[in-house]
């Protein structure tokens, strides 16, 4: 977080000096309101880029085998362009990358499940999946998958289908 306050702050500098290399050059006479106003405003959308390209950024530097489960785009009152363009501050992803398969049933595995959000630690939790039965298990204690208590959430769970799309 202090280094995009490091970088908003040089985004704002490096604006009023390109403004005042600009007048410097073609002679012109800047209002006393022209640097302050291009540093505020260098900075305002340094700070709104950051926010969009958050989610992109960390989605990308995830590995081949991860897959991204929901990415819902959300809006706050204190940033009303977000009605029109909502951010992406928060994310599911299950890394089938490091599934453990069950020996007795090839379907079944146990996935990390990792839940991102912007300005937060990752978390990450075990979940187990049965793909031929349809079911998960959502508490994965450890110990044997076998013994595990499903959960059966229909077609339409997108973590299900992540998973046993991939697994």
């Amino acid at each position: 977080m202090i280094w995009e306050l490091v970088a908003m702050v040089i985004a704002g500098v490096g604006a009023a000096g390109a403004l005042l290399l600009v007048a410097r050059i073609f002679r012109w006479k800047l209002p006393k309101w022209a640097v302050p106003a291009t540093v505020g405003l260098a900075m305002f959308a340094f700070a709104v880029w950051n926010e969009y390209d958050w989610y992109p950024r960390v989605r990308d530097e995830l590995p081949e085998s991860v897959r991204i489960v929901s990415a819902p785009g959300s809006s706050a009152a204190y940033q009303p362009w977000t009605y029109a363009f909502p951010i992406v501050r928060r994310f599911v992803a299950i890394d089938l990358g490091a599934a453990i398969h069950s020996e007795t049933a090839p379907r079944q595995f146990v996935a990390p499940v990792m839940f991102v959000e912007r300005w937060a630690p990752i978390r990450q939790l075990p979940f187990a999946f049965d793909c031929e039965g349809g079911r998960r298990s959502d508490v994965f204690p450890g110990g044997r998958i076998e013994d595990t208590e499903w959960l059966t959430p229909g077609p339409e769970d997108d973590l299900l289908a992540a998973a046993c799309a991939g697994g």
